[in-house]
């Protein structure tokens, strides 16, 4: 057995002294763990709890830098002999670890979606409110229903569709705002190419004005020389493809013949 002592733990916990006395019995321990590949050096021990105590050996294990074994040994009360209670491969203090677990819908980005992909909407999406709420008794599932018979024409549903109200979920105020802060940061009025612009989107023969809330502040771009063609744009975006930014020059008209009416032409 070493001499070797133990830290005390981190609630205070006394370290056993036969315990932390048994280095050898955790280096074979970890040494079997680690086979193929070398123990490292000894690194020292800490009080886990009651004649319980942890020692680290460094590892050599590839692609694992910073890791360490940890062998857990305990005795038993009155007990004499010392156990080993568990052996772990364990990350020290500078390890290397992998980044930390980001749900899905928090690691998507615009762009991400590919052909086929599907991307479902949360119930719960704040970006999204009922488009109509059905009265009480008609707060069932259509498909569902119409395959019993219970959906009656002329229901809620038939009716909101034919006001153009089909839909189940609508932009809520959250979601307009979201998106007119998204247009504006590409194409609004603090963007260099507006900024040098010699007229608004506004007076541009070549906006094709949106329907819906937000009409009123944002058209999309019909001019394919534009850099915001195909795009929804602010109204006090612009670019020099503007329709009035400039008059296009006139092709010059050629100057007059001169006939030399003096001379004989030449036969």
């Amino acid at each position: 057995m070493s001499d070797a002592r133990a830290a005390a733990g981190p609630r205070g916990q006394v370290p056993d002294r036969l315990c932390a006395e048994a280095v050898e019995l955790a280096r074979d321990a970890a040494a079997q763990a680690a086979h193929p590949h070398p123990l490292g050096e000894y690194l020292g021990a800490v009080a886990e709890g009651d004649r319980l105590v942890t020692h680290f050996f460094a590892g050599e294990e590839p692609g694992y830098p910073g890791w360490r074994w940890g062998v857990t040994v305990a005795r038993a009360a009155r007990a004499r002999y010392v156990t080993v209670d568990e052996v772990a491969l364990l990350p020290g203090p500078d390890a290397l670890l992998a980044p930390e677990w980001v749900p899905w819908s928090e690691r998507l980005r615009p762009g991400d979606l590919g052909p086929g992909d599907l991307l479902p909407a949360e119930g719960d999406d704040p970006r999204l409110e009922p488009g109509f709420v059905p009265p009480p008794g008609e707060e069932i599932v259509e498909e569902d229903a119409e395959e019993a018979g219970l959906i009656r024409r002329g229901g809620v549903a038939d009716i909101a569709g034919e006001l153009g109200l089909g839909r189940r979920r609508v932009l809520s105020w959250y979601g307009l705002q979201d998106a007119a802060d998204r247009w504006e940061e590409e194409f609004g009025p603090e963007t260099p190419m507006a900024q040098a612009a010699p007229a608004s989107c506004l007076s541009c023969g070549f906006l094709m004005p949106m329907a819906g809330a937000l009409r009123q502040a944002f058209g999309v771009c019909a001019n394919e020389f534009s850099p915001a063609d195909g795009r929804v744009v602010s109204l006090a975006y612009g670019c020099g493809a503007h329709s009035e930014a400039a008059v296009t020059p006139k092709a010059a008209q050629p100057a007059p013949p001169v006939i030399d009416h003096l001379a004989a032409d030449p036969l």
